[in-house]
């Protein structure tokens, strides 16, 4: 049997609590065959010692019954010192780190309009609200929302090396380009002088100690993202989208994007995925939508979900990456209010369904990057 065979049998083993195989998530180091003995080397980061043993267990099992191997050895690597990624890095990913950041995390969309830096945002918050000391930083140099987001209207101070110095919000350092231009002021700049900007940001800001760096791109595919591969190291990267057919088609040009230049793809977000409507009817009350009955409590309360676009863009999308559909956020009048006022969601309701929701995604977040 040869070594791309037992690589194919291995991807039908998942990751403990995912439904992401364990080869997509890069974790087979070494694959050597001696005659009638296998030997694989794992690459699993993960502290839990139960995990590790089921992935461990499920590749006998599943070798043992597949296989004529008298002797299969499954060891893990111990060295963690330079973390291995998935599947898609390669050395053609910039070889840069930021001092001090432990994660960095890009944030994507193939157009404008899907929500991206709300997103952006109240992810960010929501690690914050995990424990971790969080930084967000707007790359998009033309259409700059974090100001607006945040509620900010202040310039970033320079310390004596003429390096920046992020602000502090919401317990968070942040930095955006709108911060310095003046969110008003269009930006008609070329190339040269984007890529240039925008490795400003990354080693002319003194971010300090982070645990997580989140990053808004601007829409699309163009100088900033190349240039953001190209000279920084990135854990991965997060797709956002609508379920209409026209943001998917997009979605996939940046998706592609990302792994043609070999940064990892973390998963998918839906938003303004489906509307929820509260209403009330009379005890006793049967209620329809379309065919189906509406659960409705005993206070005569009920709630439904109108899809007001296409269902399930999101997912058909994380299944034709191999990737996780991380959550679906729904379209939220809170969300809006709550935006526009410069004060997000996650921050002025922490307990609400939809803060809640964003926190299950930050937490999924971390369990991909700390697999």
């Amino acid at each position: 049997m040869k070594k791309e065979e037992i690589i194919n049998l291995l991807k039908q083993i998942s990751y403990p609590g995912f439904s992401r195989d364990i080869v997509s998530f890069g974790m087979i180091n070494e694959v050597n065959i001696n005659d009638e003995a296998l030997s694989i080397e794992l690459n699993i980061k993960s502290q839990n010692e139960e995990k590790k043993n089921k992935v461990i267990n499920d590749i006998k099992t599943l070798l043992n019954i597949e296989t004529n191997f008298k002797q299969i050895t499954i060891t893990i690597n111990q060295d963690t010192s330079e973390p291995q990624k998935t599947h898609q890095t390669a050395p053609s990913q910039g070889p840069s780190t930021l001092s001090g950041i432990k994660h960095i995390v890009a944030v994507s969309s193939g157009k404008g309009g899907v929500g991206k830096s709300t997103v952006a945002v109240n992810l960010a918050l929501s690690l914050r609200d995990i424990g971790l000391k969080v930084g967000l930083l707007d790359l998009d140099i033309y259409g700059p929302s974090l100001p607006m987001i945040l509620g900010l209207d202040e310039q970033p101070e320079l310390n004596k090396d003429r390096k920046l110095l992020p602000l502090d919000h919401l317990k968070m350092k942040v930095m955006s380009f709108g911060f310095i231009s003046g969110n008003q002021s269009p930006t008609i700049w070329r190339g040269p002088l984007v890529s240039r900007m925008t490795e400003q940001f990354f080693y002319d800001v003194i971010w300090g100690e982070l645990d997580y760096l989140i990053l808004d791109l601007p829409p699309g595919t163009g100088d900033i993202q190349l240039t953001l591969t190209q000279k920084l190291k990135m854990d991965g990267a997060l797709i956002i989208t609508t379920p209409q057919d026209i943001a998917l088609a997009d979605v996939t040009k940046g998706a592609d994007m990302f792994r043609k230049v070999k940064t990892p793809v973390l998963g998918v977000i839906e938003n303004m995925s489906g509307l929820f409507l509260d209403g009330k009817v009379e005890n006793g009350t049967n209620l329809f939508i379309e065919g189906q009955p509406v659960n409705i409590n005993e206070d005569g309360s009920f709630t439904i979900r109108m899809d007001l676009f296409k269902k399930g863009g999101g997912k058909t999308e994380s299944d034709r990456l191999g990737v996780p559909l991380l959550g679906q956020i729904p379209i939220s009048q809170d969300i809006m209010e709550t935006t526009d006022s410069g004060k997000p969601i996650v921050d002025r309701h922490p307990n609400s369904h939809i803060s809640i929701l964003y926190k299950e995604i930050a937490k999924k977040i971390i369990d991909i990057i700390d697999v």
